[in-house]
């Protein structure tokens, strides 16, 4: 008879940088069904994921620079020991943020940070970046919330650690507008912007990538046929490659001058693309609701 497969026993480890959003990934993790920790000693994680009935479950702990234990020698060295044990599939999150808004985050909120008990906020959070470098640098998974909603985390949390996305990629398609930033969880980026542009059309203005007289506006530009002919040929050779890697969720953004009318249209048609090739697709338009203003 064959050999039945091992089920691995999820175990993700979380760490980032202070004000980056910990506590709330932790309870994305415990709301998918996730055994949750938070901070415990780092000596004493191994023994927990070996312990009933938390060895029932799929393990998520949270472990950063307020921890007593914390070092990222001794950090490192656990992520070595359980991954080397066959029955568990390890994983290594590291949330990120830009120095600007962290510092935002620990002004509004009044907190200390963890490393810079009597000196500035900006000195603590540069020396917690110096320290958690090595680690951001081995984690299979980083997050950038700088402009990321707990909305936004969410998803990506839940795309990539739930439990069924084992041999399925799931597509998460968002249109954007270049003048406030590209979507920094993107992992594949297009621009649009040399796509005749609806903005200057007085008509269609208000409308959005949604609405067919702007899709039909945008789809009489001579070069938008092979653009998406080419992008289509692009993309659907590779996701099989992402998932054969052991990617289950993947982030494509389309980007145009204000993030209303080309690259939401272009996400629209991409969206029914894949879904017709039969992969599970999301869609979101990042930009969308802003007000129209100059192209």
């Amino acid at each position: 008879m064959p050999e039945t497969p091992l089920i691995k026993r999820r175990v993700v480890l979380i760490t980032g940088m202070s004000g980056a959003g910990l506590s709330t990934a932790l309870k994305v993790f415990e709301d998918l069904g996730y055994e949750a920790v938070d901070n415990l000693r780092l000596g004493l994680v191994p023994t927990l994921v070996d312990v009933a009935p938390t060895a029932r479950r799929h393990l998520a702990v949270a472990i950063d620079t307020r921890n007593a234990s914390f070092s990222v020698e001794a950090f490192l060295k656990v992520d070595e020991t359980l991954s080397a044990k066959p029955d568990l599939q390890v994983s290594l999150l590291f949330l990120d943020c830009s120095n600007e808004k962290l510092q935002q985050r620990f002004t509004e909120t009044r907190r200390r940070h963890p490393l810079a008990v009597d000196r500035p906020v900006t000195d603590g959070i540069k020396a917690e970046r110096e320290l958690l470098w090595k680690i951001r640098n081995e984690a299979e998974q980083v997050i950038d919330t700088s402009e990321t909603s707990i909305h936004d985390l969410r998803r990506l949390i839940t795309g990539h650690y739930r439990f069924d996305n084992s041999h399925k990629l799931t597509v998460y398609l968002t249109s954007f507008s270049y003048r406030h930033g590209v979507p920094r969880e993107a992992d594949l980026v297009f621009d649009t912007r040399f796509l005749a542009n609806p903005h200057w059309d007085l008509k269609l203005r208000p409308l959005t990538g949604r609405d067919e007289a702007v899709a039909d506006y945008i789809r009489r530009d001579p070069d938008f046929a092979a653009y998406m002919s080419h992008l289509t040929g692009l993309l659907l050779p590779l996701l099989p490659r992402f998932q054969q890697e052991g990617k289950s969720y993947l982030t494509i953004a389309v980007g145009c001058s204000g993030g209303r009318h080309r690259s939401v249209m272009v996400v629209e048609e991409l969206a029914k693309i894949f879904e017709t090739n039969g992969y599970a697709v999301t869609t979101g338009h990042r930009d969308l609701d802003r007000l129209p203003s100059r192209a």
